[in-house]
């Protein structure tokens, strides 16, 4: 009596527990995060500096304008689902700081320190070897007048929409991005600014 009942009970134990087990196996195929490429909105040159068990990717790199004036970093944060390949979401933090920027306000040429901090959400799409992406957010500036004068009833701070939209192409052997992006004030027009790169590996 007492081994049928261990029999039985083993069986019934084995029956509840291989739907778990089924489902943990299931949950873990779920959970594993597909291989994916770069979010399409990072450029070449950034750092990779983490990867979440999620699939976020979090990269960053240094920002330097041509004409030196201005400074500064950007962090992304990307992510591409699984169950949508071709689509990619994500969030930028960028920091900038010029210094003695030349700029005509008003109808006055004065110098002036910026500062702006500055998020956006970024959506992307990938279309074969091409993928487009815009991006949308807030920037808090603040401008500091090196000559005061008439410009000191100027506005030098504020907060102002930011947007853009870039494209990037890939193959094997080069990558090419352009990428157009505004702050919409007029003391911030200095970081208004269209790229664009050539990667070629070796």
């Amino acid at each position: 009596m007492k081994t049928g009942c261990s029999a039985a009970t083993l069986a019934l134990a084995l029956v509840l527990l291989s739907p778990m087990a089924a489902a943990g196996d299931a949950s873990t195929a779920l959970s594993l995060t597909p291989t994916v490429k770069e979010p399409v909105y990072a450029s070449e040159d950034m750092a990779r500096l983490a990867q979440l068990g999620n699939g976020v990717v979090v990269q960053g790199t240094d920002l330097n304008t041509a004409d030196g004036y201005t400074s500064g970093f950007r962090l992304t944060a990307g992510y591409s689902s699984y169950r949508l390949p071709h689509f990619d979401l994500g969030a930028e933090l960028t920091y900038r700081a010029s210094d003695e920027v030349p700029l005509a306000m008003a109808g006055e040429n004065l110098l002036m320190n910026t500062t702006s901090v500055g998020g956006s959400l970024v959506a992307g799409v990938r279309l074969g070897h091409l993928g487009l992406y815009a991006k949308t957010g807030f920037a808090e500036w603040d401008g500091d007048p090196l000559e005061r004068g008439e410009s000191a009833g100027l506005a030098t701070a504020g907060t102002s929409r930011v947007h853009g939209f870039g494209a990037r192409l890939d193959f094997a052997s080069i990558s090419g991005r352009v990428e157009f992006e505004e702050i919409e004030a007029q003391s911030m027009e200095h970081l208004n600014q269209l790229t664009a790169s050539l990667h070629i590996p070796f």
